[in-house]
């Protein structure tokens, strides 16, 4: 026989949320600013690496510092419409250059005998940089339409090979300048990895101070950056 007694019935009270009366056209613009917010957050978030390493070598620089290049400052931004083609004259997207630092070197397919050593200091940079030369990509940016001699051309399509590009030389002029006084083909010129052009190599630059100068920019930036494309 059972002999509990009988319990009296609980009733469990659970607040209702009072309807949502607000003007609804408010409220949506409400919800389009608070995701604006986030993805302003998220971008700062990943642009701060970035940021920190130009502040790092252009502001915060220890005193008595000097660079052998010259800064270009503000940095000039890689144009859309720089006309690039390759040797075999088909249209290339200025954005396949982004992702890589670059060396870059101007100047028309016959190559002279100054063009020849700033390819050569171009090459040497490169290798001089150790385990950090496959962050750094050569460029030669052709102003003409003129074929290039077999023996150069191969010895720039060699590995490590150079990118090799044709540009109409008033389209790189609008991007790249020269020091005053100086023509556009005789400075190397070095372009970050958001093509972004940050500094100009003096006209037959001494490639050991020059390869200080990368160093400091390569391990300033070394947070972010990584070798390839």
């Amino acid at each position: 026989m059972n002999d509990r007694s009988p319990q009296p019935l609980a009733l469990t009270v659970h607040s209702i949320e009072p309807p949502d009366l607000a003007d609804p056209v408010e409220a949506a613009r409400r919800r389009t600013a608070a995701g604006r917010l986030r993805m302003l957050l998220v971008l700062l978030v990943c642009a701060a690496p970035v940021v920190a390493s130009y502040l790092a070598f252009y502001v915060f620089q220890p005193q008595g510092r000097t660079n052998y290049g010259a800064l270009i400052e503000p940095p000039r931004a890689l144009p859309a419409a720089l006309e690039l083609m390759d040797l075999e004259g088909r249209p290339i997207a200025a954005d396949s250059l982004r992702g890589q630092w670059l060396l870059v070197v101007v100047g028309a397919a016959e190559c002279n005998a100054a063009c020849e050593r700033r390819l050569l200091v171009q090459r040497q940079l490169r290798e001089m940089l150790g385990r950090d030369r496959d962050r750094v990509d050569k460029v030669w940016l052709i102003t003409d339409r003129q074929p290039l001699r077999q023996e150069l051309r191969r010895a720039l399509e060699a590995a490590p090979a150079a990118t090799l590009l044709r540009a109409p030389r008033e389209s790189i002029a609008r991007w790249l300048q020269p020091a005053a006084g100086q023509a556009l083909e005789d400075h190397i010129y070095l372009i970050d990895p958001l093509g972004q052009w940050i500094m100009r190599m003096p006209v037959d630059a001494d490639p050991g101070r020059v390869k200080r100068d990368l160093e400091r920019l390569l391990r300033a930036a070394a947070s972010w950056d990584r070798p390839g494309r």
